[in-house]
């Protein structure tokens, strides 16, 4: 009860749970110009392919079919009514995505499943200052809510609130500041890729010059199809360069940033947590610049990058760097991870089974980490924390068997994250099998109180990058 007279002080209204403001209680639609960009590359593909039949490059040259101009009107058609019956909304603590025509579809992310927020820019897009989200939430295995398109500032801004409400924070409260560890510069990105591709295009020019030397008329036959080649090699170099243009990582509370792309750009995030194993490699035609490629398997998650089963996806947390850059972001990416174990080469009788590639093989572990170095030509290193491991095995094949070899896989999720403890003495392969399993339980508890976070421990395993990269150096 009040009494007669007082004053009474007005009190603010209520939060909705999650932060939802007023604004939110309506749906909203996508960008008016989303379906210009979803349609445009198939209706410039159409155009092209009747620019050709009209001009008699392809087909017999009569001008533009009925059928052309359909195919562009339908396509345009399809991403208008894509348009029109798709809208989203954050109600409360969700954020909910409805589209489908015939075929609903309505889906509910909670806030608090997920696991990273990504903007995407094709080009057409980022010429029209628009830009995608794609919610991936916890233990999912694809982007689960995609918004194509909103304008930039408005996709930022719904990043940012999703992200401040997914931690229990007021969604007015700004993106986490970032720390940029590293960049690759244009000109190492260009070399890594032409490096490769080179030898193979001068192989391939002189095939085809000793063909038309040899052969009256060879030129005409080796001509196109040298030409295909050289195209083929251009295309994969642009390919290489154009999509980790600009490559950037910075860590952040929220995980491990990257950006990168010319013409279109991609800002994604990795969440440490769902880091499962993480891989060094060094192609031959690298080692004299000491260059190497770092790449993580990510649980649940899906790119633009290869595919690895169900369950993981590799993407690339250094496209190419020095060997100093892998080993600040490996400490990066597996904190928990303290000093190195010591790397043991097989037996001298695995010479036998393995006898190129005996002295590049090497493994080791402790009580939270396992390493295995294999490859001779495209020599790997692969770190599995323990905590994530799914399964121990032992194959031995029949020759191992003679020798008294086997080798231990320790799997990841994923169909081939793992590390390898190869050629191993069987007494020491089944002894191995049983200590792993046990180490394993033992770190995933230990895992479940100590949560591992964004920075590099000091002392860790960028201190002995390249003393373990490279086991039997100088042999």
């Amino acid at each position: 009860m009040t009494t007669p007279g007082a004053a009474v002080t007005p009190q603010p209204p209520r939060r909705p749970p999650g932060g939802g403001a007023a604004a939110d209680s309506g749906w909203r639609r996508l960008h008016p110009l989303s379906p210009l960009v979803r349609s445009g590359r198939a209706v410039l593909a159409v155009a092209a392919l009747a620019g050709l039949s009209t001009s008699g490059v392809m087909g017999s040259g009569a001008g533009t079919h009925w059928y052309d101009l359909a195919l562009a009107v339908i396509l345009v058609v399809a991403a208008i009514v894509n348009w029109l019956v798709t809208r989203w909304k954050v109600d409360g603590a969700t954020l909910r995505i409805e589209t489908g025509l015939l075929r609903r579809d309505s889906r509910q992310l909670p806030v608090a499943r997920i696991q990273a927020v990504d903007l995407v820019r094709p080009f057409l897009a980022r010429m029209l200052g628009l830009a995608e989200i794609r919610v991936r939430l916890a233990g999912s295995g694809d982007a689960d809510g995609r918004l194509a398109y909103l304008t930039e500032p408005a996709a930022e801004a719904l990043r940012a609130r999703l992200l401040a409400a997914h931690h229990g924070l007021d969604p007015a409260t700004p993106e986490p500041a970032e720390q940029v560890v590293t960049s690759v510069p244009t000109g190492r990105l260009a070399g890594s890729a032409l490096i490769p591709a080179v030898p193979l295009a001068a192989v391939t020019v002189a095939a085809g010059a000793l063909i038309a030397a040899a052969a009256p008329g060879g030129f005409l036959a080796v001509g196109a199809p040298l030409a295909w080649w050289l195209v083929t090699f251009g295309a994969i170099v642009w390919r290489r360069v154009s999509s980790q243009y600009a490559f950037t990582v910075a860590v952040s509370p929220d995980g491990v940033r990257i950006r990168r792309g010319l013409l279109g750009t991609v800002a994604e995030t990795i969440p440490l947590p769902r880091i499962q194993a993480v891989r060094m490699i060094e192609p031959l035609l690298w080692r004299p610049w000491r260059w190497c490629r770092l790449e993580v398997d990510v649980a649940g998650g899906l790119g633009h990058d290869r595919r690895e089963g169900t369950g993981a996806v590799r993407k690339a947390l250094l496209p190419v760097g020095s060997q100093e850059e892998a080993g600040h972001l490996l400490a990066i990416a597996l904190p928990a991870a303290g000093a190195w174990p010591a790397l043991r080469p097989p037996p001298g009788r695995a010479r036998w089974k393995a006898p190129l590639s005996y002295h590049f093989l090497a493994a080791g572990h402790d009580g939270t980490l396992a390493v295995a170095v294999t490859g001779r030509v495209r020599r790997e290193t692969t770190w599995v924390p323990l905590a994530k491991a799914q399964s121990v095995r032992l194959v031995q094949g029949p020759f191992q068997r003679r020798l008294g070899l086997a080798t231990v896989h320790l799997d990841a999720a994923g169909k081939r994250v793992r590390a390898e403890f190869r050629e191993r003495r069987q007494e020491e392969a089944r002894a191995l099998v049983g200590e792993l399993a046990a180490l394993s339980r033992s770190a995933r508890r230990q895992a479940t109180h100590k949560p591992p976070g964004p920075s590099a421990p000091a002392g860790g395993p960028a201190a002995g990058l390249r003393g373990a990269a490279v086991p039997g150096a100088g042999r």
